[in-house]
């Protein structure tokens, strides 16, 4: 095949008009500067907001697809909202570090828990899902993700004082509901009972209440699913429907032990 003629045809099926790579290089851009204005100590806060202002108009640019551009009025409301976060990521990593014994102090849950990064960016990018900005929030969290194992939807609502142990693997979906003060571990899936592209606009995952601690590789399904307050999920659990308040539940398997000279 002549050279011409092969890029004729790349280029024909080249079709999704506002498909920009670049587009998710910056996003990415963004929420690292983001997270360096509002944690890192030795960062000039003033400058790098001018500079995350910047990078926030090329994502306008690049993910704002409406002719008139409304979106670039979102940037004025989204940093007023700024120390609002900072302030509940505050209680976030002060929960992890109380919770967990393996924390010397609050500085390393920010420098070294993947858990907590992944809700720093999850609670970022939830307030740009609010307002109304598209894409770029589900760029963010999928940075995140890539980054901490951690999948977040920046739909969620999340209290605080959330706590993610050991993180990899965790899936929270869309339109799940966290209340205040729940401890979940590594592998955890709040998810939706099956997926039809007619549910998008329907609660389609679980709510969990205050105090809920949720054990490793647990799986909670379902739009009316809701795990009552202070109940404490075992490890490996499938629910798929309510439970009250103040429950225990567990799953136990068979486990059978042989010595070397059994048969």
């Amino acid at each position: 095949m002549m050279r011409k003629e092969l890029v004729k045809k790349i280029e024909a099926h080249k079709i999704i008009p506002h498909l920009k790579l670049r587009l998710k290089e910056r996003a990415e851009l963004f929420t690292k500067d983001l997270f360096y204005t509002l944690f890192d100590m030795e960062t000039d806060v003033a400058s790098y907001m001018s500079e995350l202002g910047e990078i926030f108009s090329e994502l306008v640019e690049m993910a704002c697809w409406e002719p008139d551009k409304p979106c670039v009025e979102i940037w004025d409301d989204y940093i007023e909202k700024l120390p609002h976060i900072l302030e509940v990521l505050h209680h976030d990593a002060k929960a992890i570090h109380d919770c967990d014994p393996a924390a010397r102090s609050v500085e390393q849950v920010y420098l070294s828990y993947p858990g907590f990064y992944a809700i720093a960016v999850y609670r970022l990018a939830h307030e740009l899902h609010k307002i109304g900005f598209p894409l770029v929030p589900r760029l963010m969290t999928e940075y995140a993700h890539r980054v901490t194992g951690v999948d977040i939807h920046p739909g969620a609502h999340i209290g605080p004082s959330f706590f993610i142990d050991h993180a990899t693997g965790v899936v929270i979906g869309e339109t799940s509901i966290i209340k205040n003060n729940v401890r979940i571990y590594q592998g955890v899936t709040l998810g939706a009972l099956y997926v039809a592209k007619n549910l998008e606009d329907v609660k389609r995952h679980p709510t969990i209440e205050e105090g809920v601690t949720i054990y490793a590789n647990a799986t909670i399904l379902g739009g009316d699913t809701v795990i009552g307050s202070h109940s404490i999920i075992g490890g490996n659990v499938w629910l798929t429907a309510s439970i009250p308040p103040n429950s225990i539940v567990t799953h136990t398997p068979e486990i059978k032990i042989k010595t070397a000279n059994e048969k």
